[in-house]
């Protein structure tokens, strides 16, 4: 895989073509994550009412009650910038709705990471135990971290260093 950044823009791109280009591509890829989101909230929503919940301790209860709020955080991070979008259509704030729409779906990723991690080791611990469960829910939030937020924040940095060099 080429972590070389991508250039900011194309040469024969206007700054609205760009804006439009950016605004869609990034809610095409909110509304991706918001139907995995919303697969996840739909089982949480549905676990209390399944036979065997209430075998669950007090330490799973809280993991639950975590993951469903934290999916339900995700859910809404994830939509708002689509409802956004059509409330503030033909408005001239599409740069801003784009700043905002980034930040949302930081902010819901976040939010779905940490509802993964409970909503797994939640299962995992009725499974097979504490310990596996502590184990595979580190590795799936370490997972989560590098792939959806260090990695893409060091290549980032090392883009900016190396224009920083060029630019001397």
């Amino acid at each position: 895989m080429d972590d070389r950044a991508e250039p900011l823009s194309n040469p024969e791109e206007n700054p609205k073509e760009r804006l439009d280009r950016e605004l869609i591509e990034l809610l095409q890829g909110l509304r991706v994550a918001a139907t995995g989101v919303q697969v996840l909230f739909a089982f949480l929503l549905t676990l209390p009412f399944s036979a065997g919940f209430n075998k669950i301790d007090k330490a799973g209860h809280w993991l639950f009650l975590v993951a469903v709020v934290t999916a339900a955080l995700a859910s809404i991070c994830l939509i708002a910038p689509a409802t956004q979008h059509r409330i503030l259509f033909r408005s001239g704030l599409k740069a801003l709705l784009l700043r905002r729409a980034n930040r949302l779906g930081v902010v819901g990723g976040i939010a779905l990471a940490i509802s993964m991690v409970c909503s797994t080791s939640l299962v995992v611990d009725t499974l097979t135990g504490l310990w596996p469960a502590v184990v595979i829910a580190a590795a799936i939030a370490a997972l989560s971290a590098w792939l959806w937020f260090f990695q893409p924040l060091v290549s980032l940095l090392r883009a900016r260093d190396r224009d920083q060099d060029q630019d001397q």
